[in-house]
């Protein structure tokens, strides 16, 4: 519907692409908002960085965060709500970040605080935050950033590559004329892992073998959000290594790549895949590894969980999780 800034080139390739993978497509009564993030392989030549220090940038970040050159990642913020003035008796909309770097955990809560209001508002809402984001300095790997955003500043330190694993960087003390006081994100790219593992805690080991060796594996989930996150973490439980293969964290039969990945008469190719869709227990039962998530949910939870499950049975891969 509406792409920002106005000059950022996309082929209709890619296009189609994103409209694709930014709706949940296997969705059956799920109201609300939902998170996640995609990764899309970039079609036709190679175009211009938007920063002209790209290569120093990837020279001081780590080798896990560097930006890439050959795909886009996809930060999608997707809400559903029953709504009697639509045609289909829904508000359905996605809001879309597309960005070149991984930083899962920035994007997504620039996108909650961004996409709540741009439902609302529209076009004028993301004129203004777009206006606000083009002001924001560069990436520097080792620098605490304050980035102005909607009446709130996000402060996130970028990673370096000459970071002690395990040590806690040094703080900054830039914070002399921040009003209001910020938001701080403890990091820009790294997930809850015991969290995303919980399910699966048992075969970590292996999960973690089969990282290292670069094998195919399928990522079976209930919702975009759980088969996002998931192989998300597990491309990334090889750090400070960096997962050299393809993945993809959420991936759709209407995907250009579908052909290529589901064909039986080679090998599956070398990547990690995350799909919702029953119809891909079909597909690609040839695989040799296939992980079945059930939905992520922390104890305590109960009135959800019940919630939860009467959806899971309505909804995707009523099979057992493992």
């Amino acid at each position: 519907q509406l792409v920002y800034p106005y000059d950022f080139r996309l082929t209709e390739k890619e296009k189609t692409s994103i409209c694709y993978l930014s709706f949940p497509d296997s969705y059956s009564g799920g109201l609300g908002d939902t998170q996640f993030s995609f990764r899309l392989r970039q079609s036709g030549g190679q175009r211009a960085a938007p920063y002209e220090d790209d290569g120093e940038y990837n020279r001081e970040a780590p080798l896990t965060l560097q930006r890439e050159a050959a795909h886009y990642f996809g930060y999608v913020y997707f809400r559903q709500v029953k709504d009697s003035s639509m045609k289909r008796g829904y508000f359905q909309k996605s809001l879309v970040l597309v960005s070149r770097l991984p930083y899962v955990n920035l994007f997504q809560a620039l996108l909650q605080l961004i996409a709540p209001e741009y439902f609302d508002k529209l076009e004028p809402c993301l004129e203004a935050v777009c206006n606000e984001i083009d002001q924001w300095p560069p990436p520097v790997p080792g620098q605490t950033l304050n980035l102005p955003v909607m009446g709130v500043v996000i402060q996130v330190r970028i990673p370096s590559r000459v970071d002690k694993p395990g040590s806690s960087p040094v703080k900054q003390f830039n914070q002399e004329n921040l009003l209001p006081a910020p938001l701080v994100l403890p990091s820009v790219h790294e997930l809850d892992l015991f969290r995303c593992f919980q399910p699966v805690l048992i075969h970590i080991q292996m999960l973690w073998e089969l990282m290292l060796l670069g094998e195919p594996v399928v990522v079976m989930a209930p919702s975009p959000t759980v088969s996002s996150e998931m192989v998300l973490a597990l491309t990334s439980c090889l750090a400070p290594l960096k997962y050299c293969c393809d993945y993809r964290p959420y991936f759709t039969i209407h995907d250009s790549e579908f052909k290529e990945y589901t064909t039986r008469t080679q090998a599956p190719p070398n990547i990690v895949v995350g799909v919702t869709n029953p119809f891909f227990i079909k597909t690609l039962q040839h695989w040799p590894h296939i992980l079945r998530v059930g939905e992520l949910r922390m104890s305590g939870d109960l009135p959800k969980q019940v919630k939860v499950k009467k959806l899971n049975k309505l909804r995707t891969l009523d099979t057992k999780p493992g």
